[in-house]
C-alpha cells in the first residue's frame, strides 16, 4: 500500500498549513482508510492475516514518514522496523503510543482553534447576515465582469456557511472583508457603501470577540510545547539498533514496546 491508499491527493492539499494541525488531519483519514481496508479482512485464513498485516505496516510508515516531515516530535526520532520484523504486538504499541501523542496535539489544537474563532450571539448574527445582503447587492450592481461576481459571491456563501457554526473562524471573516476592499472604488456603484458594510462586519465580529475575552480567560498564545512520551523512561527517544551482517537487530522485547 502506499500513501494515496490512506489519503486523496486532493486531501493531501487541502490539509492546513500549521504543522501540528496538518499532521492531526493526516492521521484522522489515514487511521479511517486503514479501519475501512482492514475491516474487509474478517476471515481467518492466512492470506487476509498478511493482507491486514501489510495495510498496519503502511499506516505506521506513512505516519512516521509525515511526522518527520511535520517535524513531530517524537516521531522524527522513530524507525519504521522491517516488514518482517513487524507483527500484531508491533502495531497494538504503536496505536497505543500514537493515541497518548494525538490525545495531546487535539487537545492543543482545540484550545488554539479557540483563540482563532468566536462565538456569535443569534442577534449579531442576523446583522451580519444583513450587511452580507448588502453586499451582495453592491456585488451584482457592480461593473466587475461574471467571473469576477462569481468568485464573490462563492465567498460570501463560504462565509455565510460559516455563520452557521457554533464559532465563527476570524480568518475567514478578514478574508472576505480584505478580498472585497481590494477592488478599485470604480467598480463600485457606491464604494463608501461598500466600506461601511465590510466594517460593519468587521466591527460586529471584533466586538463578539471583545466580550468573549473578556468574559473568560482563554489560553494564551505561547508557543507549543513538547509532546510527553506515554512513559517516564522513553524520555529520551530510543531508535531501532542499526542492521547487522546477519540481520535487522532489534532491542530487547521490541514486541512489548515501541521504541520512541
Amino acid at each position: 500500500m502506499n500513501i494515496f491508499d490512506f489519503i486523496t491527493k486532493e486531501e493531501l492539499d487541502d490539509l492546513p498549513d500549521d504543522p501540528r494541525l496538518a499532521f492531526s488531519e493526516f492521521v484522522r483519514l489515514s487511521e479511517h482508510r486503514l479501519l475501512e481496508r482492514t475491516a474487509k479482512f474478517n476471515d481467518d485464513s492466512e492470506s487476509s492475516w498478511r493482507l491486514v498485516e501489510e495495510a498496519r505496516h503502511s499506516f505506521m510508515n506513512i505516519v512516521v514518514a509525515a511526522a518527520k516531515r511535520y517535524q513531530i516530535e517524537p516521531f522524527t526520532t522513530l524507525d519504521v522496523p522491517r516488514i518482517a520484523d513487524f507483527g500484531y504486538d508491533t502495531h497494538r504499541q504503536f496505536k497505543a503510543d500514537l493515541d497518548h501523542y494525538m490525545t495531546q496535539l487535539l487537545i492543543e489544537n482545540s484550545a488554539r482553534g479557540k483563540r482563532d474563532t468566536v462565538f456569535i450571539e443569534n442577534k449579531p448574527k442576523d446583522s451580519i447576515r444583513g450587511y452580507l445582503y448588502g453586499l451582495r447587492t453592491c456585488i451584482e450592481k457592480s461593473n466587475l465582469n461574471d467571473s469576477k461576481k462569481e468568485k464573490l459571491f462563492k465567498k460570501l456563501n463560504e462565509f455565510e456557511t460559516e455563520l452557521d457554526r457554533k464559532r465563527v473562524n476570524i480568518l475567514a471573516v478578514t478574508k472576505l472583508t480584505l478580498e472585497i476592499l481590494a477592488l478599485p472604488g470604480g467598480v463600485w456603484e457606491s464604494s463608501e457603501m461598500v466600506h461601511k458594510l465590510t466594517t460593519n462586519v468587521l466591527q460586529t465580529v471584533g466586538e463578539a470577540k471583545v466580550a468573549e475575552e473578556e468574559s473568560r480567560a482563554l489560553p494564551s498564545a505561547a508557543p507549543s510545547v513538547a509532546l510527553s512520551p506515554p512513559r517516564q523512561e522513553e524520555a529520551n527517544p530510543k531508535q531501532l539498533s542499526p542492521p547487522t551482517s546477519s540481520g535487522w537487530a532489534l532491542p530487547p522485547n521490541f514486541d512489548d514496546e515501541i521504541p520512541f
